[in-house]
């Protein structure tokens, strides 16, 4: 049918058809880590850390194998998907670490597997990946969480321009996550002896907690080589934390190599005359070696692999923001993940907060009021230190295993990264 000039009827009438995936459930169905150990490496016939000879795929497939051991061959016919977090991806840690992990494990060769780096809340956006790929219908269950060995691949290794050249630096206003601390310590006004009492508080209730064997059922100890026993708890630990060596401990970043990032903190918040440094070492969480994986999946998948849910993933938020103070963006994505839960902080019965340095601990604690005998219950990682992929799914682990212990409905999971990022997630016990 010809349609006479001007005419605005179609020559053909059509239907738009929009594809809306449903979104389903996704539970947690079991969550594991390592211990943490020391991210030092052996050198000049010194030793390192308890992991330092483990490789970071090797910590991978050893958490992968108690998986399999509790849940059976039927769980691994339904894994289709791992995802790994990692920020240092070269060396032992290149070459697609969550492939190579796959690889060398009890996992099926069609099973698809993704790295991500996302900074320090790598691990949590790769349970991020795994949950929304689940809530928009992908079949099967997924392994989702982190690695890294600072022992084997150091910060900056990768020597990214990013780091290192002045002019990028100029431009992109980059300085090392520890100055966006000691600029938060700066503007809130906060003193050594503040974050020392944090700090403290962190070393006594980790030492406390694996006396008292809190972490049984979420730790699995790491086999070396030889198949003997390398490490069965965090080797930051210790049973008597040296409150006088901790407290005695000097600022640490106030020298002249830091002198360059100041003037460019203080180009930015005008309002300040100086970067009043105040973090010593004690209050920075040790580099360390570690992994974390979690199981989760649709209530379909896990029927299918004979699996009881332990948690629900109430939501997730992710968030990006000021680069130069830089831990900010970890209090907007609490924000809006409590907000798509529907709930507020006040009805979260447990918390695992970052503690990515003292200062942005402190500052959640003292501006948001949250009840502190549920937060970082067990200690955090100015106690037992920061692998940095593996992190977000360290704390997901502990707090859900937390949860359970003590029959708790819900958790939030808050991390934060440097350059301004950020990243939390609720939890409701099913």
């Amino acid at each position: 049918m010809r349609v006479p000039a001007g005419s605005c009827e179609p020559t053909l009438k059509t239907t738009l058809v929009v594809y809306t995936p449903r979104m389903e459930d996704v539970f947690i169905y079991d969550a594991v880590r390592t211990p943490r150990g020391k991210g030092k490496p052996a050198k000049n016939g010194n030793p390192g850390g308890a992991l330092c000879e483990v490789a970071p795929h090797e910590l991978v497939v050893q958490l992968i194998e108690v998986l399999l051991q509790r849940h059976g061959d039927t769980m691994v016919s339904e894994v289709q998907r791992l995802v790994l977090g990692c920020v240092g991806q070269i060396g032992p840690q290149g070459g697609h670490i969550a492939l190579v992990s796959r690889l060398a494990s009890a996992l099926r060769d069609n099973t698809s597997a993704q790295t991500l780096n996302n900074y320090c809340v790598s691990g949590l956006s790769a349970i991020a990946d795994a949950f929304y790929r689940a809530r928009s219908d992908e079949p099967g269950l997924m392994i989702a969480g982190g690695v890294e060995c600072l022992s084997q691949v150091g910060f900056f290794e990768d020597r990214a321009a990013y780091y290192s050249n002045p002019a990028m630096i100029e431009a992109l206003k980059w300085a090392p996550p520890i100055m966006g601390a000691e600029l938060m310590a700066t503007i809130e006004g906060y003193t050594k002896e503040d974050l020392d009492e944090l700090t403290l508080t962190s070393h006594r209730r980790a030492s406390a907690a694996w006396q008292a064997g809190h972490y049984d059922k979420s730790v699995v100890p790491v086999k070396s080589k030889d198949g003997s026993i390398a490490l069965v708890q965090d080797e930051y630990v210790t049973s008597q934390p040296d409150d006088a060596t901790l407290r005695g401990a000097a600022p640490a970043f106030g020298t002249s190599q830091y002198a360059c990032f100041d003037k460019m903190m203080l180009e930015e918040h005008p309002e300040l005359d100086k970067i009043s440094h105040q973090h010593s070492i004690a209050n920075c969480p040790g580099p360390a070696d570690g992994a974390a994986l979690t199981l989760l999946g649709t209530r379909q998948a896990g029927r299918a692999a004979r699996l009881s849910p332990l948690a629900r993933i109430a939501s997730f938020a992710e968030a990006s923001g000021d680069p130069v103070l830089q831990f900010g963006a970890g209090f907007q994505a609490m924000e809006v993940a409590l907000a798509r839960a529907g709930l507020q902080l006040a009805d979260i019965e447990l918390v695992e907060f970052m503690e990515a340095f003292a200062a942005p601990a402190l500052k959640f604690l003292r501006d948001y009021r949250p009840d502190p005998s549920k937060v970082n219950v067990n200690g955090g990682h100015l106690a037992m230190g920061h692998p940095m992929g593996a992190t977000g799914a360290i704390l997901v682990t502990t707090l859900l295993h937390e949860m359970i212990r003590r029959d708790l409905q819900t958790g939030l999971v808050v991390a934060l990264a440097g350059s301004g990022l950020g990243a939390a997630i609720v939890l409701e016990r099913t």
